[in-house]
């Protein structure tokens, strides 16, 4: 008697799991966020190149619901990223969405860092023509390591895949993380949180 409800209670929760974990089909074809818009509703331009005219020589141009209305409630986005010789798209994380780049122009070298406990570092040198994929909220980061500019497009599981900048989040947050959490989480003296923390 035990050992069937013990069961039915087993395949009771898979169901509720993975009626939880399931995302229904579209109830239409698309959702324009704002059809009423002066904007472009179904097209987007990419052929500008980013002006990467700052301190990590990197631009990224996004193409989400918000610039592309028509991509509402599709599940998809893509970012042009224009990388001035040996830019850098610092390490970041999209929390909602698996990335696919794919190279146009230049050198770059790719990288991401797996889960806990391994934390292990993946990367590889990528070249035109070349794709990689950065797994759904993983750390991860791209650099031009040649001597010309470089230029990548990437899709992104996601019309809103987040993108929290790590440097950023962790010594940038508003208000601040407290010195003491910071220098310890690094095996740092207050000093140098002080000093990444002045920077941004």
């Amino acid at each position: 008697m035990w050992n069937k409800l013990i069961l039915l209670s087993v395949v009771a929760l898979t169901f509720n799991y993975l009626a939880l974990a399931y995302e229904p089909s579209p109830l239409q074809d698309f959702c324009v966020a704002d059809p009423n818009s002066s904007g472009i509703v179904y097209s987007f331009g990419l052929h500008l190149r980013g002006n990467t005219s700052n301190q990590l020589g990197s631009k990224v141009t996004p193409v989400f619901a918000t610039q592309l209305p028509g991509l509402n409630t599709l599940g998809i986005s893509m970012v042009r990223i224009d990388y001035a010789p040996w830019g850098l798209n610092p390490p970041h994380t999209h929390p909602r969405a698996t990335e696919i780049l794919t190279v146009l122009e230049g050198t770059l070298q790719v990288g991401f860092v797996t889960s806990n406990p391994d934390n292990r570092f993946i990367t590889k040198v990528l070249q035109k023509g070349d794709v990689f994929v950065f797994p759904v909220g993983l750390v991860h980061f791209q650099r031009n390591v040649g001597n010309g500019n470089a230029v990548v497009i990437a899709a992104l599981s996601s019309q809103n895949p987040g993108a929290i900048t790590i440097g950023n989040a962790v010594f940038g947050a508003n208000p601040s993380i407290p010195w003491g959490i910071l220098a310890r989480a690094f095996q740092v003296d207050k000093s140098v949180v002080d000093q990444l923390q002045a920077k941004f």
